[in-house]
């Protein structure tokens, strides 16, 4: 989802032409969702397996991606809203049992290797995540453009007007060419970006949902240890006091 973020702001700016700051103002469904929602996941820990807590997580975060997909021409930002909401609050049930269950199963001396090793690995996973969005997007963006511009453009002029699109320069882009196209190939381009958008939303709701089943089969409740309050206070306590 963090990944995604990168072509939801294209299609906030560029494609709707919203400001840096009014883009911004029509995220903070997710961010309020996951601030509201991320200390009672972590007060749940104590009650609720941590693999529920995640597979939960992942599932609302998959859902509110399938639920801001379907984006059509016409489509304004509220289309996102309910998909903002419902994924701010996987956002925010998920992150803090991630961090946990990170710190949980190995010893304290190990802590501080499991905390970095986190960090880095979701860092990687948002990178790796926009390579791999930006690939599918241009590609199926470019497939759909060249198919409906009806011969006008090949496919690698296809896949440029894609990228003019999600940069805001398509009008100069669809300039070159000749005037009869100019109107039919630039509604072409900006149907292809919609498609690569609406495909890569579906495409990441599908692996949420694939990542909440592989973390109820894969996360194991043994093999998390938490101190508690009591044993905290218990190892703090004065030997003398003890006997």
């Amino acid at each position: 989802m963090f990944a995604l973020f990168l072509y939801l702001t294209l299609y906030l700016q560029q494609f709707l032409g919203y400001s840096a700051i009014d883009a911004g103002i029509r995220y903070l469904p997710i961010t309020i969702g996951a601030f509201l929602i991320a200390p009672l996941a972590g007060a749940a820990l104590a009650k609720v397996q941590a693999r529920y807590l995640m597979g939960g997580g992942l599932a609302l975060i998959g859902a509110g991606l399938l639920l801001m997909s379907g984006l059509s021409m016409d489509s304004e930002w509220t289309a996102l809203l309910l998909g903002f909401v419902v994924g701010g609050v996987g956002v925010g049930l998920l992150n803090p049992v991630v961090a946990d269950v990170a710190l949980s199963v190995v010893p304290k001396e190990q802590s501080g290797m499991a905390a970095g090793i986190n960090d880095t690995f979701r860092q990687v996973g948002v990178a790796v995540g926009i390579a791999a969005w930006g690939a599918i997007f241009l590609g199926v963006g470019a497939s759909r453009t060249e198919s409906l511009a009806g011969g006008a453009v090949d496919h690698d002029q296809a896949r440029g007007l894609v990228e003019a699109t999600s940069s805001g320069a398509l009008p100069q882009a669809v300039s070159g060419l000749p005037a009869g196209v100019q109107g039919k190939v630039q509604l072409a381009a900006e149907q292809g970006f919609l498609h690569g958008l609406n495909e890569i939303l579906t495409i990441g709701g599908i692996v949420c949902y694939v990542g909440a089943a592989l973390a109820l089969w894969l996360v194991r409740e043994r093999e998390i240890e938490r101190e508690t309050l009591v044993d905290t206070a218990f190892e703090s306590e004065p030997e003398a006091i003890r006997a």
